[in-house]
């Protein structure tokens, strides 16, 4: 995993620019390695740094279901003190320590070169997540039909919505299981959880059976 300073701008820069090609800081899979870097964070990120704030915004949605995901948790200190003792300028570097050697300058330059053209060149990654939502009526008066249709009018930039059925909880009461598919930058679930509850007089309540990165 890399390390990243986060107690420096340049750290979270480099954090940023590592989630544009990565939609986790370990494997293929939210851990609590994942938890150990949002707990570091000494502020949400902004919009200065979209892949950062995509990353934060899809961790932050599991809420308390961040002490179940697999892995082991890192210090804090991997993220920040401990980096920046280890290392006294960036949080990697990449192109040796010696910058009054002329010949060393050259050389990063051409690295740095080579690596812009290289990133101009790679196509951008839309990072996408399929998401599973129970929807839940108030009784067993509501009208279904109705509620799915209120919750299909929702329309965001980047909101799919997909297949449904309808599911028996008990005392002929059932609720709604939608699927939709959203784009991580542009849309935010927790706002889409909100809207959904907006139809107050036909939903109870909304909750997350599962969430998933394609």
């Amino acid at each position: 995993m890399a390390i990243f300073n986060l107690e420096t701008e340049q750290g979270i820069k480099s954090l940023d620019a590592f989630l544009a090609d990565h939609s986790y800081v370990e494997g293929f899979q939210a851990t609590q390695a994942d938890v150990g870097v949002f707990e570091s964070l000494a502020k949400p990120p902004t919009a200065a740094t979209p892949h950062l704030l995509r990353w934060y915004n899809h961790i932050n949605s599991f809420g308390d279901g961040c002490k179940t995901l697999p892995g082991e948790k890192k210090s804090a200190k991997a993220f920040g003190g401990e980096a920046k003792a280890n290392n006294d300028d960036d949080d990697i570097d990449l192109f040796g320590s010696d910058e009054d050697d002329a010949e060393a300058a050259k050389i990063r330059e051409e690295r740095l070169k080579a690596y812009a053209e290289k990133k101009s060149k790679k196509p951008a990654l839309i990072a996408k997540s399929s998401i599973i939502l129970d929807v839940k009526p108030w009784d067993d008066e509501t009208d279904m039909k109705e509620l799915e249709a209120s919750v299909r009018t929702i329309t965001m930039d980047g909101l799919l919505w997909g297949a449904s059925k309808m599911v028996p909880v008990g005392f002929g009461i059932h609720k709604l299981q939608i699927m939709c598919v959203v784009e991580d930058e542009k849309v935010s679930v927790d706002l889409l959880i909100e809207e959904i509850q907006k139809f107050e007089e036909l939903v109870q309540s909304v909750d997350i059976v599962a969430f998933n990165k394609i």
